[in-house]
């Protein structure tokens, strides 16, 4: 996924909004799954904005400008939701700290264990209090009944769930080896 494509699918979602407020509901949701900060944003944008795919719907003060997605915007967005499969290398650091862990001892590989699975824990409960605030407000009648998130967000809670069971698992196995 590039960043211009979560771009585009803010706008769409929440509709013309300035470089400030898209970096803004990007830390609110998008950066969950992806994670871009304000100096990527804005260059973005005007790249964007010279491939067609947003215009700057109006220019305020020191030069903040409000863009809006095109027909062009909304037609790569579509053909990426429609015809992209993930091809591209996964860059974790949990996978290679769960690589290297067999270098260390087995005391400071529990330990590793055990600091990413507090981390882990953090994270599951924000992700759980975000599912809730999403779901206190009863839905309006006409609205989807998936709410924009919702799916990635269910796919992060289950996904951290899936990782605390196996810190569970690696931490019991190192003990039992040692």
């Amino acid at each position: 996924m590039s960043l211009r494509i979560a771009l585009l699918g803010l706008l769409t979602a929440y509709g013309s909004a300035s470089g400030y407020d898209l970096a803004k509901s990007f830390e609110k949701s998008v950066a969950h799954v992806w994670q871009a900060g304000h100096s990527q944003i804005y260059p973005e944008l005007a790249k964007m904005a010279a491939d067609g795919l947003v215009t700057v719907e109006a220019e305020g003060a020191r030069g903040r400008k409000i863009y809006t997605i095109t027909a062009e915007g909304r037609a790569e967005l579509r053909e990426w939701l429609l015809g992209h499969d993930p091809t591209g290398p996964a860059r974790s650091e949990v996978a290679l700290q769960a690589f290297l862990i067999p270098l260390l001892d087995a005391p400071e590989a529990v330990a590793v264990l055990e600091r990413f699975r507090a981390h882990s824990e953090q994270k599951l409960v924000q992700l759980e209090a975000l599912w809730t605030a999403k779901h206190s407000a009863p839905i309006p009648e006409g609205t989807a009944r998936v709410k924009f998130g919702n799916l990635a967000l269910d796919l992060g809670i289950r996904q951290t769930r899936m990782v605390l069971k196996w810190a569970d698992d690696a931490i019991a196995e190192i003990r039992a080896q040692s």
